[in-house]
């Protein structure tokens, strides 16, 4: 019997290093090589804790519901407000900004210059220096945007001033926000915080913000994700790519505001800026995913990730389980393409809100649909379809209302399972911009990264407690 064994054909499954499979190529067999690691990044700690959430009846219901909670949420943009009015308990001497808590002290240069940004244009200090000085003061209180209901692209800083764009998940009833697009150039977001700065984010104010509010009024609110599955039939993943959805909202929103008494040098700016701006939904884009995860928010035991946020410094997640707490790691460098005249030596870490679209599975989930985006970020079509199929893995289900044409039109993966991460050691992808990590020196590229395993071991080890 054995010697029949070994004069038949050599067939070999190899598992682990893939230069034991080579060897045996090379002496004339066949060996197909198994892509698989231990779980949790062979952490026999964690892997226990991993092993505790696998099939358990409490964590799969818990599941179920949260992530139905997410597939029903309903989005509809209701309007435009100041934060002061539209946002609960935000402080009339607060300042939001993107990812993870984090002290002055800390921030990374875009992130700060924002906030002096901030101060400024909320008339707290008179110059730069009173600026800088006031925010080291402990006078002024930081708190994530994620924390209120919102979220925010790069620094994220939000003011109560500003005005911010208002989503109500018409299934709960839970709202969301994020502040406005400035577009492109010297912008607040990447830190920039000089006099044309601050004149835009007061136009923002008092023309813009009033404007989409007028428009939204009689249009009784928008529904935003069949915006959202129409763009990405056009070539967008709403994340980097929203020139197909921003003319969609235009298309939607142009008959409501010629309809208005906005005098006709301000109809004229307001259509401009919006017809100029590509990245315009982008901030309802965020909103949008923040109201549906918001909702699926808060489900005990659930191991569904409703927040991937960084602010420059640290990379954070929530969970649906875990209430209120982050689980962070060292925010990651972003590998891409670079304008002209910079490099990774000029680039910050990570940072912005913006990562929720991929939470909710569009975004860097959806590249698949948007294989023009691989001119931007770096790759080609056939890697942006490779990274969604890849998401499959680590996701509760699919999304049925995001179809995308280029995988023939199978739904978009959606929902991360901070199990599934942590078991197949598979990290969801993130498309972004990258910013200069000086404040105000805007975007110097964009590319792709992944969130840090890290924040997802920590997860299970805090969900994966016996349980009585």
């Amino acid at each position: 019997m054995i010697n029949k064994l070994f004069e038949q054909e050599l067939q070999v499954i190899n598992v682990g290093l893939s230069s034991f499979a080579e060897s045996i190529r090379q002496t004339g067999g066949k060996s197909l090589q198994l892509d698989w690691r231990p779980p949790a990044s062979g952490n026999r700690a964690i892997g226990m804790k991993l092993a505790l959430l696998v099939n358990d009846p409490q964590v799969e219901a818990a599941n179920r519901t949260a992530f139905e909670r997410f597939l029903s949420a309903q989005p509809i943009l209701i309007g435009v407000d100041s934060a002061r009015n539209a946002i609960p308990h935000l402080g009339e001497r607060m300042l939001l900004h993107a990812g993870p808590p984090l002290e002055w002290e800390r921030m990374c240069g875009p992130m700060q210059g924002a906030i002096i940004g901030a101060i400024l244009y909320e008339g707290w200090a008179e110059d730069h220096g009173a600026a800088r000085k006031l925010a080291a003061s402990g006078e002024i209180a930081f708190a994530p945007c994620h924390h209120f209901g919102a979220v925010g692209p790069m620094s994220g800083v939000i003011s109560p001033s500003m005005p911010v764009w208002i989503v109500k998940n018409q299934d709960r009833g839970n709202l969301s926000f994020s502040n406005m697009n400035e577009g492109l150039g010297k912008v607040l977001r990447f830190g920039a915080n000089d006099a044309s700065v601050l004149d835009r984010l007061r136009w923002l104010e008092t023309v813009l913000g009033p404007a989409m509010n007028a428009a939204l009024r009689p249009l009784g609110g928008v529904e935003l994700r069949p915006i959202i599955a129409q763009a990405l039939h056009m070539g967008d993943e709403c994340h980097n790519r929203n020139a197909a959805a921003s003319s969609l909202l235009f298309k939607k929103l142009t008959p409501a505001l010629l309809k208005t008494d906005l005098p006709s040098s301000d109809l004229a700016r307001v259509l401009e800026f919006m017809a100029g701006n590509d990245h315009f939904f982008l901030n309802i884009s965020m909103a949008c995913c923040k109201a549906m995860l918001d909702a699926s928010h808060g489900v005990e035991h659930s191991t569904l990730v409703t927040a991937m946020a960084r602010n420059g410094v640290e990379f954070g997640i929530r969970v649906s389980g875990t209430g209120d707490a982050w689980f962070t790691a060292p925010a990651p460098t972003v590998a891409g393409l670079f304008f002209p005249g910079y490099s990774q030596a000029d680039a910050a870490p990570d940072l912005g809100d913006s990562a929720i679209t991929e939470t909710a599975g569009i975004g860097g989930f959806a590249m698949g649909a948007a294989p023009a985006i691989v001119q931007f970020v770096g790759g080609t079509p056939q890697d942006a379809i490779a990274y969604t199929r890849e998401m499959y893995h680590i996701t509760m289900g699919i999304n049925g209302g995001f179809t995308l044409p280029s995988l023939n039109f199978d739904a978009s993966p959606a929902g991360i399972d901070a199990r599934k991460v942590v078991d197949t050691g598979i990290a969801p992808v993130i498309n972004t911009g990258i910013a200069h990590r000086d404040a105000g020196m805007g975007q110097v590229g964009a590319g792709i990264t992944r969130a840090p395993l890290a924040c997802f071991e920590q997860a299970v080890a805090a969900l994966g407690q016996p349980r009585s």
